[in-house]
């Protein structure tokens, strides 16, 4: 059966995962993510102050975990809004560019089914759900320790096709 040809712009990449210890391009591919999210860490003052853990990145996924701390909280004691979104945007960040090249985010949302409360600790994955030349669609499922969902963020980025420095 003939399949329709898509239009400028509308061609879709989506990604499935590769089995574990996959084909060599897929291992080489997690080995730079590795350095660039850890380069890309390195230089992160914001989220080093959140206090960001790297706990699993491999090509176009980033997993990072974090404690909430008193300082982190609004008015009604449980933690901003923003400290969830910034968190989650982090990891955007990290699975976004962990192919080495500036992608910057063009636009995000976020979602709370549930309150996050000082001394939670939090993991957020992040994975790229498809692409196109120019933009990346992922989501973003932050959990805390007892492995509720308490946000959920939907990020898009735009590739500039220029090498991280």
């Amino acid at each position: 059966m003939n399949e329709p040809t898509p239009r400028r712009g509308t061609m879709f990449v989506t990604r499935v995962p590769d089995a574990p210890g996959g084909p060599p391009a897929a291992v080489a591919n997690d080995a730079r993510a590795q350095e660039v999210v850890g380069r890309m860490l390195s230089r992160d003052a914001f989220s080093q102050w959140l206090g960001v853990e790297l706990v699993e990145v491999a090509d176009k996924r980033a997993v990072i975990r974090m404690t909430v701390r008193p300082e982190m909280t609004n008015g009604f004691g449980f933690a901003h809004g923003g400290i969830a979104f910034a968190f989650a945007d982090s990891a955007h960040a990290f699975c976004s560019n962990s192919a080495g090249e500036i992608s910057v985010a063009v636009d995000c949302h976020i979602s709370y089914p549930a309150a996050i409360k000082v001394g939670d600790v939090l993991t957020a994955t992040a994975e790229e759900r498809t692409e196109t030349n120019r933009l990346a669609f992922s989501d973003i499922v932050i959990r805390n320790q007892e492995g509720a969902v308490v946000a959920l963020f939907k990020g898009t980025v735009y590739r500039t096709k220029k090498p991280l420095p």
